[in-house]
C-alpha cells in the first residue's frame, strides 16, 4: 500500500463516528447463532432506554455465551443478558456500584 493510500485510511479513520460505547466480543460473533441486532432489539424491548455498553462474553447460564448490554434510563442503568443461541433474556438487573 503506497503511503498516499495509508492517510486516506487514516483520514477516513478519524473521521467517521464512533459508538458511544465499547464493545467486546467481536471474534465470538462467528459461533453464536443470534445477531448482535437481534439481541439488542430483544435487550431494548425488555428495557427500553439507551444502550450504553455491549459485550459478548462467554458467561454461566444459557448456553455459555451471551450478549450484556448496559441501558441507561433517566440515569439509571440496567444490565440485560441476552443468549447469544438462543436470544432468551437471561438477566435484567440494576448494575451495581462496580461494573464490570
Amino acid at each position: 500500500m503506497n503511503v498516499q493510500a495509508s492517510f486516506a485510511i487514516a483520514a477516513l479513520a478519524i473521521a467517521l463516528p464512533l459508538p458511544a460505547f465499547a464493545y467486546t466480543g467481536e471474534k465470538l460473533e462467528r459461533s453464536v447463532n443470534v445477531s448482535a441486532a437481534r439481541a439488542k432489539a430483544a435487550a431494548l424491548k425488555k428495557e427500553p432506554g439507551t444502550i450504553v455498553g455491549m459485550e459478548l462474553e462467554k458467561e454461566k447460564g444459557g448456553t455459555g455465551i451471551r450478549y450484556t448490554f448496559t441501558i441507561s434510563i433517566r440515569g439509571i442503568k440496567h444490565e440485560v443478558g441476552i443468549d447469544a443461541n438462543t436470544g432468551v433474556v437471561l438477566e435484567d438487573i440494576l448494575e451495581g456500584k462496580n461494573p464490570d
